[in-house]
């Protein structure tokens, strides 16, 4: 009893609203997602795929307590408008922002975590593998935004997809820019910029101009 009355109190309005716009009634009523009461769910169009067993709970949004979070001014942001797959459980932190235009794809691999005052905005396609980490203030971004011309008017910075394969640990205040490839076992050193293909697995990547720091590593359990 105690526990389905802790659980009651999670189900607010706004996971309502969320489960019930994203899924089949069977589904929504399980209540897979978990939106807290500081989300400001700007748009909610698209869809939300989840590739695994339906549990309560499974994907959970804006929960967490890091000391550095400013519980009171700080929100988290779901602006979706294509789509979004989430291929188990993931756990995305207070204060993140996810943004995903239309026809572009956002997908999660199984235990994902992202910690808090992060961004992700896709506009093509940004692929996370299983098990990986994304640590507090970073930004993954497939696109510039602004439309930059050559000088005979064509357009050269279109998106580019983002893949971070499995057990990639990517530290704080990193940014992630299209194009980006990180292998899997990976870590990414603090504030750190990605902006290409990187090459060798279970490595520590970091510095300016990014480079392998240290082969052979394995911070995952």
């Amino acid at each position: 009893m105690t526990k389905a009355l802790k659980f009651l109190k999670r189900i607010n309005i706004k996971s309502v609203i969320f489960n019930f716009r994203y899924f089949p009634f069977k589904t929504a009523i399980k209540f897979p997602v978990l939106i807290s009461n500081n989300v400001f769910l700007h748009k909610t169009k698209g869809r939300v795929i989840i590739n695994a067993p339906i549990k309560t709970a499974l994907i959970q949004i804006g929960y967490g307590a890091i000391g550095i979070t400013d519980f009171k001014r700080s929100r988290a942001v779901w602006e979706v408008h294509g789509d979004i797959i989430f291929n188990g459980r993931a756990f995305i932190a207070h204060g993140c922002k996810i943004s995903v235009a239309q026809n572009a794809e956002l997908i999660f691999g199984d235990d994902f975590y992202m910690s808090t005052e992060c961004a992700i905005v896709a506009a093509k396609k940004i692929e996370i593998g299983n098990h990986s980490i994304i640590s507090w203030e970073s930004l993954i971004m497939d696109t510039d935004f602004h439309h930059i011309a050559d000088e005979t008017g064509q357009v050269f910075n279109h998106p580019k997809e983002i893949i971070i394969g499995d057990s990639v640990w990517v530290g704080c205040k990193c940014t992630i820019l299209k194009g980006s490839v990180i292998p899997q076992g990976s870590v990414v050193a603090a504030n750190s910029m990605v902006t290409k293909k990187l090459t060798g697995e279970n490595s520590i990547f970091g510095g300016s101009p990014m480079r392998v720091l240290k082969s052979n590593i394995k911070w995952w359990n």
